[in-house]
């Protein structure tokens, strides 16, 4: 009997000794992923015609890393150093330039290799990737996470086994056979649901995260695909305008090229925010801005039957930005609050000043939003009938996109339960607060 007891336990170890490694194959796998999402990105940037700037690249990347967890290195083809995305550090990591030599995609680090990277003494898994990003040539990329908390967790799923399995012991030598096989299957059933908790948020958490770059990505391309009919509307507008001469058509072929010239600064901006580009730092009266913003969408309120009201503090400080992307922002919320109101209702924006930041902020008068949307609502290809803030066209980008924007002008985007609806509030640093941008 004890000779059987010690045979399972020692099958259950060794089970939780596969499990453990078969979890960090899964783990070396998701680097792989991600190397492989951010290889895709750098080669929608080589489409661009301007050349790739390896600083650049660093900083996009750099925004990516986890303190401790993760860490992305980058390297031109034909380079004999890496370049460390968070400080731009070269480093000569002799087994990941070997590994890269060879094709490999995914590669297991020893504790002082994981160190030498900057990262804890602890095993660490890598994912390899080489790009052609066109006339930029060719780019390896290599995102290492450490393995410390997986490994950690799985030893201690393993402790916990054996732990049971000799509570298991005490049980067969008291109750018998049958109490044992009980309680085995009892403690695998557990084991086999922990496991299946673990797996599932790890998998929540990297669809997000790879949802998140494929929407950068995407972002990208769409960028570059509208150049092409703007050139077109374009050329054709300043045709009509040449033969129209005094005609009548003259002063509307005007404002189409107007508008078009307004797209395209609108597209560089957003095309610059995908790239992890800095916005433009323009001195900005935040009165003038949310006006003219509110101006742009007042047919949108009129066809919709929303009253807009306009209000702002008297000597507001100037902001500093982009012009085009807060314009573009607050253009969003408007729209969302035109569109949960109804006809019949009131949209009420206001401007005022509060600890050193300027407040914008859009009132409605729809149907509310819980906590649990607030939060959800930032987040990429999030819509749902039920939150107010989610525009009705269901494209799901419009509080993502407004989100982006104000954080990266250094500030905060918040939505809550208003009085008679949501409300939603831009806070930005007010000028005698705020550094270069």
């Amino acid at each position: 009997m004890v000779g059987a007891l010690i045979l399972v336990g020692l099958l259950g170890y060794g089970d939780a000794q596969r499990e453990l490694s078969e979890a960090l194959d899964d783990f070396a796998q998701e680097q792989a992923t991600l190397a492989r999402a951010l290889g895709a990105m750098i080669s929608v940037r080589g489409a661009d015609p301007s050349p790739i700037r390896e600083d650049e690249l660093t900083r996009a990347l750099g925004s990516i890393e986890r303190r401790n967890e993760l860490a992305i290195f980058l390297r031109r083809a034909g380079d004999s150093e890496l370049r460390a995305a968070s400080d731009g550090r070269a480093l000569r990591a002799a087994t990941l330039l070997t590994a890269l030599g060879h094709g490999e995609s995914v590669l297991r680090l020893s504790r002082a290799e994981a160190a030498a990277l900057g990262l804890p003494p602890r095993t660490a898994l890598a994912g390899l990737t080489r790009v052609d990003a066109g006339r930029a040539g060719q780019w390896d990329i290599v995102a290492v996470a450490s393995a410390g908390r997986q490994r950690d967790r799985d030893l201690w799923a393993g402790r916990r086994l054996i732990l049971s399995m000799m509570l298991a012991a005490g049980l067969v030598l008291s109750f018998g056979g049958v109490a044992m096989r009980t309680q085995r299957k009892e403690l695998v059933l557990e084991r086999e649901l922990a496991l299946a908790g673990v797996r599932r948020q790890r998998d929540e958490r990297l669809e997000q995260a790879a949802r998140a770059a494929v929407v950068g990505t995407f972002a990208i391309g769409i960028a570059h695909e509208i150049s092409t009919p703007l050139g077109v509307i374009a050329a054709r507008a300043e045709q009509i305008q040449t033969r129209a001469g005094p005609d009548r058509l003259a002063e509307p072929a005007g404002v189409i090229l107007t508008q078009v010239d307004e797209i395209k600064r609108v597209v560089r901006a957003f095309l610059g925010l995908a790239r992890g580009d800095a916005p433009s730092a323009e001195t900005i009266r935040p009165d003038l801005l949310t006006r003219t913003a509110a101006k742009l969408v007042e047919h949108r309120f009129e066809k919709a039957g929303v009253t807009l009201r306009y209000d702002a503090l008297p000597h507001l400080p100037s902001i500093l930005g982009d012009p085009k992307l807060l314009e573009q922002a607050i253009v969003n919320l408007l729209l969302n609050a035109c569109d949960a109101s109804g006809p019949g209702r009131q949209v009420h924006v206001f401007v005022d000043q509060e600890d050193g930041a300027v407040a914008i902020t859009v009132d409605d008068e729809g149907p509310g939003i819980s906590a649990v949307d607030a939060q959800r609502a930032m987040q990429p290809i999030f819509s749902t009938a039920g939150a107010a803030q989610v525009r009705a066209d269901g494209s799901g980008l419009g509080l993502a996109i407004v989100h982006e924007i104000v954080a990266n002008h250094r500030g905060t985007l918040a939505l809550s339960a208003a009085r008679a609806g949501t409300r939603a509030t831009i806070r930005l640093p007010a000028m005698a607060a705020v550094g270069p941008v």
